[in-house]
Parts: C-alpha cells; sequence; structure tokens
C-alpha cells in the first residue's frame, strides 16, 4: 500500500506507481469518485488481467480510459467537433463520454463491434499527477459496489486492501472514497444521451 495525499505528492511516489503501471502492473486507486482497479491501457495483459479480476466481457462491455487532457483523448479516440465542444465544456469532471476508440488501443478495446470506449478525465490531482508522469492513458474499472453490504469494503483504503490486495500490484491510500458515480454520456452520432445520470450534471 502507498499513501498518496490529495495534493503536493513527492515525485519519487508518483514514479512508484508509474514503474508498476510500465511493468504491466494493475493497481488500486482513488479516482474522484469511487476507488478502481487501474492499469496502463496499452499494455494489453494487463488489461485482459483486469477484466478477468472483474469478471468483465470486453465484447459486451466498453471498455473505459482515463486521460490527462484533450490532446490525449485525441490521440487515443475519434471525437468529431460537436464532441469536442461537450468534453471540453465539461472537462475535467465527473462524466464518462462514450465515443470510438482508435486503433492505437490494443485489440481488446475493440472487442466490441461497435468499437466504442468510455473516455474519462477525472478533477482528482492524485490521477492527474500518475497520467502526467506515465504520459499514457489508464485503462480503468470500478471496484464491484454491488457485491458487498458494507461500503467500508470499497471505500476504507484498508480494507480495500484486506480485499483485493492479494489481487493486485499496489493499493494506493488516498484516504476514505465515496460511493459517487460518473455520468455516463453517449456521443453516437452527436446525440449526446445520458444513459446514466451521476454525478456530473452535463453543460
Amino acid at each position: 500500500m502507498l499513501k498518496l495525499y490529495p495534493k503536493n505528492n513527492p515525485p519519487q511516489r508518483i514514479k512508484e506507481v508509474v514503474d508498476i503501471l510500465n511493468d504491466g502492473g494493475v493497481i488500486i486507486y482513488p479516482t474522484g469518485t469511487t476507488y478502481a482497479f487501474g492499469c496502463h491501457a496499452l499494455k494489453e495483459r494487463a488489461v485482459e488481467r483486469i477484466c478477468k479480476i472483474r469478471q468483465i466481457d470486453p465484447a459486451t462491455h466498453p471498455l473505459a480510459v482515463i486521460c490527462y487532457d484533450m490532446s490525449s483523448i485525441s490521440e487515443y479516440a475519434q471525437i468529431s467537433n460537436a464532441a469536442y465542444k461537450v468534453m471540453k465544456r465539461n472537462l475535467p469532471g465527473k462524466f464518462t463520454f462514450i465515443i470510438p476508440g482508435k486503433r492505437v488501443l490494443p485489440k481488446i478495446f475493440r472487442s466490441r463491434k461497435t468499437g466504442e470506449i468510455g473516455i474519462r478525465m477525472p478533477e482528482s490531482d492524485i490521477v492527474r499527477d500518475i497520467l502526467q508522469a506515465l504520459d499514457a492513458p489508464l485503462m480503468t474499472v470500478s471496484l464491484p459496489a454491488d457485491s458487498y453490504d458494507d461500503i467500508a469494503y470499497i471505500t476504507d483504503p484498508g480494507l480495500i486492501e484486506e480485499t483485493f490486495g492479494s489481487q493486485v500490484d499496489l493499493v494506493i491510500d488516498g484516504g476514505i472514497g465515496c460511493l459517487g458515480e460518473t455520468t455516463i454520456v453517449d456521443c453516437h452520432d452527436d446525440e449526446f444521451n445520458i444513459i446514466r445520470q451521476g454525478e456530473g450534471i452535463l453543460q
């Protein structure tokens, strides 16, 4: 377990996280809403490992990535002019935008016939520091909130480490988490449909 604070973390601690991600490791980290599994999005075996841990079928479940900024998003996803304007207005923020991914992402992201992925850009400085140092997106999946009656098992870093620590390479202690969800926006054909209303209010 590695302790990180909301702001001003020593670069060496961020480097510890990045080294694990670059080696194909899987981490649990605070996203600004819930705690989540994460890995280097371009390391396909790490992505497969998270899918196995979370029992996700990438052929039916859109995989999500977290990017540092709009420039980074444009490297990994196809953004229409209309989608760009909406995303620019609302990110960073508590949103997941569903848009087509690019072939630069590993093949597993194209398991779904539509080729769409979830794109996030959280406000969390912990996440942004990791992304900036990694210089690549994170593949991300929230912890299974519906599997536990006691929310402490997915919000308390100590209990998270106790529950999931044996399945991952690092648990980041970023303080007590919350159960907030992102707002999911489907950007298909520039029709911006909210398919799950979470904490983000679309502007």
